[in-house]
């Protein structure tokens, strides 16, 4: 007895002679308008951790200049890390289909609109507990694709067209215009692969609205692809909800976060037993701001802890409801968000970027490095209304994150 209470004393004392981790926070650009000559804008950042511990960040690279439409010459470009997201290989694009192509026709109805432009849009990835790596991506915004990647983003697989999966949401709601994600999305503990879309009869402002938000799922890692239900559809009071972000509660639920154009201004939730079906009826996060822009959520497990991390536009203009035009939607001060009760509850807002900033999502490293990656002005390299001249890679520590 005496030999281990000396034990368990010297034990106390190691343990507690171990410091706490310094905080830090160190940001890197992957993305710069003017890298490239090919390519005049960066928008749409997507990152993943794989399951072999490496680092994808993704986005859409677009050729013509800033402040053109989505229906642009678009490319989705990837680079990859192997040490964390300290240092990175060259971009290069990963989404390419065969075989003659069309312009969406709900996109010639507008103005500036090159029919000879191609526009690849919306990539999705998730990495599987295995080790493979799933992409889904859009064509025009009328064609879906799948394909994979086997070595951690190094090749991938010829995309197969998945677009027939979304044929069973017509019955529902008559779309013309289709989008997968944006952001990385989800693998359930059951295997099942989610990912949200959104879907636009194509009739209103940018051949994007009115829209609906729902979700379609795989249960054989990715070879056949099922529609779920609409989750969140376009009322007087849910306006036009799109570009959706999912993650999984610790009690199975499947909990969709929504943008939408709202007179709230605020995100939108639904939750679902299975990620497809039998969804909740939407309600508003009033802790959560909503400029109309896209946002990230994340599940954090790492020292006993169980989190998650959210990160979007803090724009307090939204919040005190100006009433001037654009200041309630500028896209500004992105922040990382914490919640330790499954999302009930938001005690913890971190400044990340204290001015223009836009889209985001977030990642964990497999030994707890967080990892934002969004859209954000500075150093001379202007924004538009609704992206950045860059792509930034935020890393930083849990201690910095919920540092005062």
């Amino acid at each position: 007895m005496k030999r281990t209470l000396i034990f368990l004393s010297s034990l106390f004392l190691v343990c507690s002679a171990v410091p706490a981790a310094e905080p830090f926070l160190a940001k890197h650009d992957l993305f710069t308008v003017g890298d490239d000559p090919a390519y005049n804008i960066y928008h749409i950042p997507g990152i993943v951790v794989t399951a072999k511990g490496t680092v994808l960040a993704w986005c859409e690279a677009r050729k013509r200049p800033a402040g053109v439409s989505d229906w642009d010459d678009i490319r989705i470009l990837l680079r990859r890390s192997t040490d964390d997201g300290k240092s990175w290989s060259t971009p290069k694009s990963i989404a390419h289909v065969e075989g003659p192509k069309r312009k969406n026709p709900f996109a010639l109805r507008m103005k500036n609109v090159d029919p000879a432009d191609v526009t690849y849009n919306n990539p999705v990835l998730i990495a599987d507990r295995d080790g493979t790596v799933h992409m889904l991506f859009c064509l025009e915004y009328e064609r879906a694709f799948y394909q994979r990647s086997d070595d951690d983003g190094l090749s991938w697989s010829k995309p197969v067209e998945i677009t027939a999966t979304f044929d069973a949401l017509k019955k529902h709601y008559d779309w013309k215009v289709l989008a997968t994600g944006p952001n990385h999305s989800i693998q359930l503990k059951t295997g099942r692969l989610v990912v949200p879309v959104w879907l636009s009869t194509g009739e209103g402002g940018n051949a994007h609205r009115p829209s609906v938000t729902a979700t379609i799922y795989s249960d054989d890692q990715g070879k056949t692809w099922k529609a779920g239900d609409i989750a969140v559809p376009c009322t007087e009071e849910w306006i036009n909800p799109n570009e959706t972000v999912a993650i999984e509660l610790n009690d199975g639920r499947v909990m969709l976060n929504v943008r939408s154009e709202s007179k709230a201004h605020r995100r939108i939730v639904v939750t679902s037993p299975d990620g497809a079906t039998n969804w909740s009826k939407p309600k508003f996060d009033d802790a959560l701001l909503e400029p109309i822009c896209m946002a990230g959520i994340i599940r954090y497990t790492h020292g006993g802890q169980s989190l998650i991390l959210f990160s979007n536009p803090h724009n307090l203009d939204v919040a005190k409801g100006n009433p001037e035009p654009g200041k309630s939607r500028a896209r500004k001060n992105v922040s990382i968000k914490v919640s330790r009760d499954e999302g009930q509850t938001w005690p913890v807002n971190k400044l990340l970027e204290d001015g223009p900033s836009a889209y985001s999502d977030i990642g964990v490293t497999q030994n707890g490095t967080i990892l934002c990656f969004y859209g954000r002005a500075g150093d001379g390299k202007g924004m538009t209304a609704w992206s950045g001249g860059r792509l930034t890679l935020a890393r930083f520590n849990l201690e910095w994150l919920q540092q005062p």
